[in-house]
């Protein structure tokens, strides 16, 4: 593809997303600068539509750069030293995680004033607190690297902001600013703070737009200025070995008084316009939109196979664990036989573990008001917390769930029992055989618990499932073979090593729901060259369960074997009990 076919498909975009915008330049302009920008002297080059960039062996590792920290002893010569963090986590990677995971994701690394990273202070810097760009391409040698591109804001500490209030550049002009008499009454908020906040600047009071903190400015895309600093940040990114960007808060990133202010047509557009950029520099990068919103708006992050390449599958964390927590999985079954079938070219990111909370609006239809207070009830029970968010009629209402998904699943709606770590191994279980590729939080593969000190130190919800490991206590736990970090950390990796080997989990392979007796949660699975089927059945309560083979329908002819067990079904076996939350994965070719 040469330059000029470029430019006319980035003309394209521009004009969309500037059509109601008066700017100082031209279009044609704007869409030079982006290109200089993006390419430099780099060649353009053609990407393959409709190509997987993915396979059966792709899973995302998610943690934070200091997720893992080693404190050496001091010496006479160099007192207290500190290894970075990032070199840390690099080598626990290495010696614990690979090859079972191919990409990590490494949450903001860049200096920040709150919000553990999203409120960034500098994009083109690497947080002195982790390490360094050096760092980040070490890591970028050894696996696929995923970064956050925090694109709806920017720290009020931030020489942009800054700039904002002196009225220099650049700056100046990069923030969204509202008159308080504006209708911001229709704005969809995920918080429960005032939406504008009202500063002090060089050119007189302005109130500037804060989706979700007044430590956290939104930016103004109307300006194309401010597009073009994030391009420049894309292929500073580039440059330093990232493959994988998650665009953060996305959906909130174009703003107009009357509306919601949420998926607006120029925000799927200004994603568009990236992803052309960016496909046409390095047709293997990947781009996942981070949308905490009801399923079906965050399906429209698809495109028609032209925006994100995933989308994050907001709605399993709360449905899986509304599922095992009440015995009944209808919701679940239901809204998988509802879900489209990803493009070639496209995919699901299943996750059931973040950073962040449990969200809650994903299921906006899918659970009723009583299953949502059950999941809230249940929550504080076990330790938890709930953040809220101000609804469009002014009333709080809850927003996510913030507990750590090891305490989340210790018990059921009636209370804690003994069946938490089969239980919690059950959603492992499921969400890797999911259509889509798997995401793992590093305190799911750790066992990790709510972290009280850390929650009652920051008085911030989410910090409870933050929990920062000294390396040598972690590793001490990860030898014993009594503690349940032990236990979950092998366990999982034995589904994870399974599930790479398989043709039928590739992340496009055929779904099909099952309809089976109540108690047993199931689907099949079947390779994109149909020489592969798996039946991937869990038992989904406290109580064992039957399993009648014909209900599966299994072509007599072959044989069956349950890959997590590792044994053979015998050819005249009808029917198999399953212990409470026991997962099977049934297959007639076992691979590897």
């Amino acid at each position: 593809m040469n330059t000029e076919f470029l430019k006319q498909r980035v003309l394209q975009h521009l004009n969309f997303i500037y059509a109601d915008v008066t700017l100082d330049m031209s279009i044609e302009q704007v869409a030079d600068s982006l290109i200089a920008t993006m390419f430099k002297s780099d060649a353009v080059r053609d990407p393959t539509p409709h190509k997987n960039r993915w396979d059966e062996q792709d899973m995302i590792l998610i943690a934070y750069g200091d997720s893992i920290t080693r404190h050496q002893g001091c010496d006479d010569a160099v007192p207290n030293p500190e290894e970075a963090p990032l070199h840390t986590l690099h080598r626990f990677i290495k010696s614990h995680c690979v090859p079972e995971i191919s990409a990590l994701h490494v949450l903001p690394f860049y200096p920040y004033s709150s919000d553990e990273g999203f409120a960034v202070m500098n994009y083109a810097q690497v947080n002195d607190a982790l390490g360094n760009w050096q760092h980040i391409r070490s890591l970028a040698s050894d696996v696929k690297l995923m970064a956050d591109l925090v694109i709806n804001h920017c720290s009020s500490r931030s020489v942009w902001f800054e700039n904002f209030l002196q009225g220099r550049d650049p700056g100046q002009d990069y923030f969204k600013t509202a008159s308080l008499t504006d209708d911001l009454s229709h704005v969809v908020r995920p918080r429960t703070s005032a939406l504008l906040h009202t500063v002090d600047t060089k050119n007189g009071v302005q109130h500037v737009w804060c989706t979700f903190s007044h430590d956290q400015v939104d930016f103004d895309f109307a300006n194309p200025a401010v597009l073009n600093e994030f391009v420049a940040i894309i292929r500073h990114y580039l440059d330093n070995g990232i493959r994988i960007f998650r665009l953060d808060a996305v959906a909130f990133l174009w703003k107009k008084p009357h509306t919601r202010c949420i998926n607006l047509p120029e925000t799927h557009e200004v994603i568009r316009l990236l992803r052309t950029l960016i496909e046409h520099l390095e047709p293997s990068v990947i781009i996942i939109t981070e949308t905490n919103i009801p399923n079906r708006e965050n399906l429209s992050y698809f495109g028609n196979a032209n925006e994100a390449h995933c989308i994050y599958n907001f709605a399993l964390p709360p449905l899986l664990l509304h599922t095992l927590l009440s015995g009944d999985c209808n919701a679940l079954k239901h809204w998988m036989m509802s879900m489209p079938p990803a493009q070639n070219g496209t995919a699901y990111f299943n996750f059931i573990a973040s950073h962040d909370g449990i969200g809650l609006r994903p299921v906006e239809g899918l659970l009723t008001q009583q299953q949502l207070a059950e999941l809230v009830t249940t929550t504080k029970q076990f330790g938890g917390k709930v953040s809220m968010r101000t609804a469009p009629d002014g009333t709080n209402t809850p927003y996510e769930l913030n507990i750590a998904l090891y305490d989340a699943l210790q018990g059921t709606h009636q209370g804690p029992d003994k069946w938490g770590h089969a239980r919690f191994l059950s959603a492992h279980a499921i969400m890797f055989a999911l259509e889509g590729i798997p995401g793992l939080y590093i305190h799911s593969l750790l066992g990790t618990s709510n972290d009280y000190e850390r929650f009652e130190n920051s008085q911030h919800n989410r910090a409870i499932n933050r929990h920062r490991w000294q390396e040598a206590d972690l590793l001490a736990r990860l030898a014993d073979e009594n503690s349940h970090h032990y236990q979950t950390y092998h366990a999982i990796k034995h589904l994870m090593a399974i599930r790479k080997r398989q043709s039928a989990f590739h992340p496009n392979a055929t779904q099909f729901t099952l309809q089976l007796s109540d108690g047993l949660f199931g689907f099949w699975r079947q390779s994109i060259n149909r020489d592969q089927s798996l039946f991937c059945v869990f038992n989904i309560s406290d109580q064992r369960h039957i399993l009648t083979l014909a209900d599966l329908n299994l072509i007599e002819t072959d044989q069956w074997f349950d890959l997590i067990s590792d044994q053979a079904i015998a050819s005249d076996c009808q029917a198999l009990e399953l212990a409470p939350y026991q997962s099977l994965w049934l297959t007639n070719k076992r691979n590897g």
